[in-house]
């Protein structure tokens, strides 16, 4: 069965627009010339996966490489994704509008555990087999390749490998297309699918699952000898200038022009997994960063650009870069934003990048509240940096900032997770000015979950102490103003933990969670539900046991040496710990909370809380008033012993090495220890020793090795470009709001763009603009805005060819000039078909206009001839009244009279085919009428003349097509 795309996108589809594959740097290869053809797909909804940058220079590249083609998919809305199956309908590639089925290789980028249902689901409507054994016997040309990459692929391909002919592991700028030189010679030479992989598997960087089988122990092991054992990461160059390209019609989560400066992390934060999966540290070149968003800001007409990187201060050139953008861009009211930064590094000159009249959101990740903890996770931030950082922000006049945090890190104790809100409190007393407002902060609290290739990967943590730890927060943070927290659901925490480091046995999971719609919608529509299809999966797969080590955190092999850790902390204090109460103490009190560390950098024998005091287990993680059980505090809590009596832990070092079962446990294989990250095991096994210590290890881009193993032949070394000079700042944008001329512009909206809503379509004029240089102007106030007014919204999927825009000019420019230049700019479905001079005195278009005369297509449920059309028109235009009903944004009902807004109507004849053309069938009859249209909400919709004609006919009829012919203003 199955329709065509064209009668699949409709306006009945929630934004369409997001699969028209038309967008600014969509690239259209001619499809009969390629020798290979790609479908890079992003699991996730549109508004995500074309902002996502490895997106955006993955496709560009692929699409640079000669006898290739590469075109996009998304996962479909629900809406979308019913009507695919209910008209058996395949999902389809955005720009050639084919199935995916016609392309030979299909890659996902995986970046979220959860996120391998939402592949799933996509392979479904596609109508492509989900596993590998079940495509085993198709050549490429009946079903393509399906592989995934991206951080989640990287880390451990294992539970998503039943799903995948193969993994590309790390960086894909080279790796893509190396990948698809051995497609096109294997397609060339008509290699079986198999040998095709086998060929593939011998790339460095391609994994290829059913070459390797699990072994009873856990690990993954070759079952043939022509296969690597151990399957390297890929490591790639940034290359800024291929991330110039898509511009989408419809606003996304990231809706601005992003550029890479810094690939790699090597800060070493110990529960961090991107900074371990992308060493070394690469910067790019300032020039290349400078010259690619100048073009890029020319060329996509975005208002905003981003420097991305794991850790954007780290960029050294970051003040020098940004201010020298700032200052180039300064008239075009352009702002930047840094989605990550240290507040360490944040500073006047970061401020002045990121200040203005589009100041943009701060965040900044202290991660803990101690620190103590914040050694132990290696963060390598002291109180009085956070404070420096924090101040300056609100000096430059931030009014909020953003501030994330973790618990359930190991080692942690409730000192530690109420020094979240006693390291709040205290921010919050020293940013106060006279005449300003306290300073606000949202806090996002989440979940510690332990990742793959890092010295936590074998630490965990039970759900019931993450839901009494968050109560303990959520009791101290109702007592503090001006302060908004969120916490991370521990459900999902607990799945993300047990699909992260799960094997093989969890694909059957995943594919029975999809089965009961666990898409990612489902967690965003009902978390009851969603959780409710994973748990279901878990059972129906025989692996329920192996979750309730996750959620009882019994996977903590950390748990006897945190106990010796404990002992020593207080036989070092010479002090008594002994367990007395559950009660919280005093001095513990939300009201008597004190940063009592703050300005040093505490060690584990100074924890903040019991610095010159009698210390007590009491204030160790037993304060919610709840009995804790030993499994969440293995030293002695729920019992009657003190640390005196145990004799063996006191006075002496704890170590890894002296406890033979966590010794065993660490060296246990593990599911993913195929995958060569570059970074020694054994280098995790020590690193894990010195977090236990609180000893820190320093950034090995600006201080000694660290010997984690990564730089050398394979991965390369750390590239750290000396900062340029910052220059002079020149001052923040202006608004100049001279208006020295205005123009109206009249303008079709046809085809493709007839699917594209108002405030897209306003979004779109504005680009545009900016790409044309046209000298347009900016309103005043706090947020400046491009004079650009549309006469009036069009509705969805109705065409036209007679709308009014106008725009505000700061100089006067020849009529002709400014239309050549805007039309050069606009999509061929925005046709513009005049432009004129407006005196400045004169009232705008959006106050002149009074009517609007439309041609709509309408279909009668029966067969009617054409007297009958002619006799209900006649009708209606005889009614003194016709009344509608309708209710104001307050829920007030009203009652309309209709035909005090109708002045024209008339059924049109049906146009003959002119000589030579062949005569097309179309159901319904073409109506014309003119009829009231203010922007006061006085108009006389197409649906309204549906509702007379129902009334005058005493019939049901159906609106097939709408087009605007023209917009009529007073005079």
């Amino acid at each position: 069965m199955g329709i065509t795309v064209e009668e699949i996108l409709t306006p009945d589809i929630n934004r369409p627009a997001r699969y028209l594959g038309n967008e600014l740097g969509a690239v259209h290869k001619p499809w009969e010339e390629a020798e290979v053809r790609w479908v890079l797909t992003y699991p996730e909804i549109y508004e995500v996966g074309a902002s996502n940058l490895g997106h955006i220079i993955l496709y560009n590249i692929l699409n640079c490489q000669p006898r290739q083609l590469c075109d996009r998919a998304y996962l479909p809305a629900p809406d979308l994704a019913a009507k695919l199956r209910s008209t058996q309908t395949p999902l389809f590639a955005v720009e050639n509008r084919r199935p995916l089925t016609d392309f030979d290789i299909i890659g996902f980028s995986l970046s979220y555990e959860l996120g391998a249902t939402n592949i799933l689901e996509m392979l479904d409507l596609a109508g492509i087999p989900l596993t590998w054994k079940d495509r085993a016997e198709f050549d490429i040309s009946e079903i393509p390749l399906i592989f995934a990459g991206g951080q989640t692929a990287t880390s451990n391909p294992e539970p998503y490998a039943d799903f995948l002919d193969f993994v590309d592991l790390g960086d894909g700028e080279e790796l893509l297309p190396e990948i698809g030189l051995v497609i096109e010679e294997g397609k060339a030479a008509g290699l079986s699918r198999e040998a095709l992989l086998l060929d593939l598997a011998q790339i460095p960087g391609v994994y290829v699952p059913q070459f390797y089988d699990m072994t009873e122990d856990g690990s993954v092991k070759p079952n043939r000898p022509d296969v690597p054992k151990r399957i390297l990461r890929r490591v790639a160059t940034p290359m800024p200038a291929y991330a110039i390209g898509l511009v989408p019609y419809i606003q996304t989560v990231h809706d601005r022009l992003k550029i890479e400066v810094r690939r790699g992390c090597t800060r070493g934060c110990r529960f961090c997994q991107p900074g371990m999966l992308t060493r070394p540290a690469r910067d790019v070149e300032p020039e290349q960063v400078v010259e690619a968003i100048e073009q890029g800001m020319r060329a996509t007409g975005y208002n905003e650009f981003s420097l991305l990187s794991l850790s954007c201060s780290d960029y050294l050139a970051l003040p020098a870069v940004g201010m020298e953008i700032k200052n180039r861009l300064k008239d075009q009211n352009i702002s930047l934003s840094l989605p990550s930064q240290r507040v360490d590094r944040f500073d006047e000159n970061i401020a002045n990048i990121l200040g203005g009249n589009r100041q943009s959101g701060l965040t900044f990740a202290p991660e803990a509240g101690t620190q103590r903890m914040r050694d132990i996770v290696n963060k390598g931030l002291t109180n009085e940096e956070l404070l420096r950082g924090v101040k300056t922000a609100f000096e430059q006049g931030w009014e909020k900032v953003k501030l994330y945090f973790m618990i359930g890190l190991p080692g942690e104790t409730d000192a530690d997770v109420l020094g979240i809100a006693e390291t709040v409190r205290w921010l919050q007393q020293e940013c106060r000015a006279k005449g300003r407002k306290t300073l606000k902060f949202n806090i996002t609290v989440s979940n510690f979950t332990p990742k793959p290739h890092t010295p936590f990967q074998w630490h965990s943590v039970s759900t019931s102490e993450f839901k009494r730890k968050q109560e303990l927060l959520k009791q101290v943070f109702g007592q503090i103003r001006g302060v908004r927290v969120n916490y991370t659901d521990v459900r999902i925490s607990a799945m993300e933990d047990f699909v992260g480091r799960g094997d093989r046995r969890l694909s059957a999971v995943v594919r029975r969670a999809w089965e009961l719609g666990a898409g990612m919608d489902a967690w965003m529509e009902s978390l009851d539900r969603a959780f409710a299809a994973w748990e279901n999966a878990i059972a129906s797969s025989g692996l329920t046991w192996k979750y309730r080590q996750v959620e009882n955190g019994e996977w903590n092999v950390m748990a006897g040496v945190e106990e010796l850790q404990v002992g020593r902390l207080f036989a070092k204090r010479g002090q008594k710990a002994k367990v007395e109460s559950s009660e919280q103490p005093a001095n513990l009190q939300p009201a008597n909370l004190q940063p009592s560390n703050l300005g040093q950098k505490a060690t584990l024998r100074e924890q903040p809380s019991n610095l010159g005091q009698k210390a007590t287990l009491r204030e160790q993680p037993s304060t919610l008033g709840q009995k804790a059980t030993l499994r969440e505090q293995p030293s002695t809590l729920g019992q009657k012993a003190t640390l005196r009596e145990q004799p063996s832990t006191l006075g002496q070092k704890a170590t890894l090495r002296e406890q033979p079962s966590t010794l065993n446990a660490l060296d246990a294989p593990l599911p993913w220890d195929h995958i060569d990250t570059g970074i020694d095991k054994n280098w995790l096994k020590e690193d894990l020793q010195r977090a236990l210590d609180a000893a820190t290890v320093p950034d090995c881009s600006f201080d000694g090795c660290s010997h984690c193993g990564v730089c050398g032949i394979d991965f390369g070394h750390n590239v750290v470009i000396d900062p340029p000079q910052i220059p002079q700042f020149t001052g923040h944008f202006k608004p100049n709001t001279n208006k020295d001329q205005r123009l109206r512009v009249w303008f079709g909206k046809l085809g493709d763009m007839t699917l594209l809503g108002h405030l897209d379509l306003a979004s779109l004029f504005e680009r545009a603009v900016r790409r044309a240089s046209l000298p347009i102007r900016y309103s005043g106030g706090f947020r400046a805005n491009a004079r650009i007014m549309i006469a009036n919204a069009l509705p969805l999927g109705a065409s036209s060819s007679g709308e009014i825009v106008e725009f505000e000019l700061t100089e006067k420019m020849p009529v002709e000039e400014f239309r050549e230049r805007l039309v050069s700019e606009l999509p061929i479905e925005i046709p513009v078909y005049g432009v004129e001079a407006v005196d400045l005195k004169e009232p705008a278009g959006t106050q002149l206009l009074e009517k609007a005369e439309y041609l709509i297509r309408v279909e009668a449920m029966s067969s009617v001839s054409w007297e009958e059309w002619q006799g209900w028109i006649e009708a209606i235009k005889g009614s003194k009244e016709i009344w509608w009903e309708r209710f104001t944004k307050s829920g007030k009902k009203q009652w309309v009279n209709l035909c005090d807004r109708l002045f024209e109507f008339e059924v049109m004849e049906p146009q003959k085919p002119k000589d030579g053309e062949e005569e097309v069938a179309e159901s319904g009859v073409v109506l014309r009428y003119v009829g009231s249209c203010l922007n006061d909400g006085t108009m006389l919709r197409p649906e309204h003349i549906i509702y007379m004609l129902d009334q005058v006919a005493q019939q049901e009829f159906r609106l097939l097509h709408v087009h605007r012919q023209r917009l009529i203003l007073r005079n």
